[in-house]
């Protein structure tokens, strides 16, 4: 390793596509969160370059291989506008032996899986909602309505709409039939958990630690909109979904919901295996019954994103993080062994 550490910073370009739903917005940011990230890098003292992952997978690695840098800051959350490929980008990694910050590919593949996940969450001891994977409009439900249903295996709320919660069959019916044929995939049918949601970022320094709770206000939205954060209310700070779900952070909640949301987070972390950072997010009932809806293990971490707002709610600054996270990779890279999670 030079004595100045090479750091390359790796993340996939915006690739349009002319099929599929257009919702892209989310693979538009990431250019901006990898140059953020140099920035941060760059103040620390090491040797930073950024390398777009774009249309040609070898003419990456090749340039990859020109910088020869000792650890990836891996930000590439598909390929060619595909999010099912971000494992497979991390699989290659972990065949070249290159040591790269986040998730190993085991793990970004099963969060990716909807429905797996929920298993292994709920092999694990760990609450979920009922859930049921649907293959056709006409498959029969045993789950009794409201529900929500969704795509299976795609992230960043992709597919998800106030229409998405349910609460007749033909509503069912028509909203699966829409992710079978916008997305070509199954659809990941939850019983509806009516109530708060929150969620948890974990960050790996040393151990896995849950930053503050934070929580979507659902506040402000009209009594007839279902309390989700849908694709809209995510990603457009111009639609009246996204200025009426702000989230806050520290959740305003008291100490012992606090450790027991944090709690599950690390419990979850540590199920999926996941490695340096990640968020999970969760529903809470009326009666204060909590279910994970999912383990996100790439999340957004650009300046104006949760896992940043629940870092500085913890008083971790944004350059000391990504110093963290590039000596977990540099650690794994002496450790001989960047595709192995347990390596600390």
């Amino acid at each position: 390793m030079s004595a100045v550490p090479r750091i390359t910073i790796v993340y996939n370009a915006y690739e349009p596509r002319t099929a599929g739903s257009g919702e892209r917005l989310s693979e538009e940011s990431v250019a901006d969160m990898a140059r953020e990230a140099e920035a941060a890098i760059r103040g620390l003292g090491y040797e930073v370059s950024l390398v777009p992952l774009q249309r040609s997978l070898l003419n990456f690695l090749g340039r990859v291989r020109e910088v020869n840098p000792d650890a990836l800051v891996n930000l590439c959350e598909g390929f060619y506008g595909r999010p099912q490929w971000e494992s497979n980008v991390a699989g290659v990694f972990e065949i070249l032996g290159l040591a790269f910050t986040g998730n190993p590919s085991k793990t970004l593949a099963f969060c990716q899986n909807k429905h797996k996940a929920k298993a292994v969450l709920r092999s694990c001891g760990l609450p979920t909602a009922e859930a049921r994977l649907v293959f056709a409009a006409d498959q029969a439900l045993d789950l009794e309505f409201p529900v929500i249903v969704k795509p299976n295996q795609e992230d960043a709320s992709l597919g998800i709409t106030p229409e998405s919660v349910v609460r007749d069959e033909d509503g069912y019916r028509g909203q699966v039939r829409k992710v079978l044929e916008t997305y070509r995939q199954p659809a990941l049918v939850e019983s509806y958990v009516e109530g708060r949601e929150f969620n948890v970022a974990v960050m790996e320094d040393g151990t896995a630690t849950a930053l503050p709770v934070s929580e979507i206000d659902f506040s402000a939205l009209p009594a007839e909109e279902p309390r989700i954060c849908s694709y809209e209310a995510k990603w457009f700070e111009d639609h009246p979904l996204y200025q009426k779900t702000p989230p806050v952070c520290p959740a305003p909640i008291g100490e012992d919901l606090t450790r027991t949301l944090q709690g599950l987070a690390v419990d979850a972390f540590r199920a999926l295996e996941c490695r340096d950072y990640a968020r999970v997010d969760f529903r809470m009932d009326g009666r204060g019954r909590i279910s994970i809806l999912e383990v996100n293990p790439n999340p957004d971490i650009s300046l104006n994103a949760g896992y940043a707002r629940a870092l500085g709610a913890a008083g971790v600054p944004y350059a000391s993080f990504w110093d963290r996270m590039v000596r977990n990779a540099l650690d794994r890279r002496n450790g001989h062994d960047p595709a192995d999670a347990s390596l600390r």
